[in-house]
């Protein structure tokens, strides 16, 4: 399994510790959350991942190259011409991504003990051309699964504003909260007519209508997202007692 690795965020959530940095070099227990990443997709056997960089991407090179790519395949796919959202960075990372093996794509600011193994297995059971890694919690707006764990939909609950992949299962279909993890098949990469910058979910959306875009239930015991500086402060409490 290859991976790509999301990296290349602005970090406005984080501006007391962006100013001079990007996220991914904001330092978690010790080690950049690049470094977490890349040593949790490390312990799975991942050896060859993509990083996309944009925000101050000269310090994550250099630390990608300072640490000899720790010691497996690091490719840099460089957004600094212009930042290109999640979908956008995916297609322009997807000379890197392409051959036969499923991809790995995960958010540099996330922290989760997810058995990724149980995830591969999951996603090649279902046949899925993507499958999204969701928790029950509470958020805004979630994606809508029916009883299938097919996605059907997206809706933001705080507004009402809805978009509607399969109207036929969208009525009776549940909420679930994106993890920012996700798997796909490479030939999903073909099937990107969007162009220059916009959201992975508008993709897989738009994909769901004729794909299989299934869901994963993720019930570990630990996941967060570290994009303000009040998650960062609670994930560092919580690894020091480690």
């Amino acid at each position: 399994m290859k991976a790509l690795l999301f990296a290349a965020g602005l970090g406005t959530r984080l501006r007391e510790h962006t100013q001079d940095k990007p996220k991914a070099m904001v330092y978690l227990a010790g080690k950049p959350l690049i470094q977490h990443a890349i040593e949790h997709l490390k312990n799975y056997g991942i050896t060859d991942i993509t990083v996309n960089v944009f925000h101050f991407a000269e310090q994550v090179i250099s630390f990608i190259e300072e640490n000899n790519s720790f010691g497996i395949d690091i490719h840099i796919s460089d957004e600094r011409d212009q930042l290109l959202d999640t979908g956008g960075g995916l297609k322009k990372a997807g000379s890197f991504l392409k051959g036969d093996e499923p991809i790995l794509i995960y958010n540099v600011d996330v922290i989760s003990n997810l058995d990724l193994n149980a995830l591969l297995k999951y996603h090649q059971e279902q046949i899925a051309l993507a499958t999204l890694v969701v928790r029950s919690r509470e958020t805004s707006r979630y994606l809508m699964f029916d009883q299938n764990l097919q996605l059907s939909g997206w809706k933001n609950f705080s507004n009402g504003e809805t978009r509607i992949s399969r109207p036929e299962l969208f009525d009776d279909a549940q909420p679930f909260a994106f993890s920012g993890i996700h798997i796909i098949q490479p030939e999903l990469l073909d099937l990107i007519t969007e162009e220059g910058k916009f959201p992975i979910m508008d993709l897989y959306l738009r994909l769901a209508k004729n794909h299989s875009i299934k869901a994963f239930i993720d019930q570990s015991d630990l996941w967060m997202d570290l994009g303000k500086p009040d998650q960062l402060i609670a994930a560092e409490k919580l690894l020091g007692k480690k």
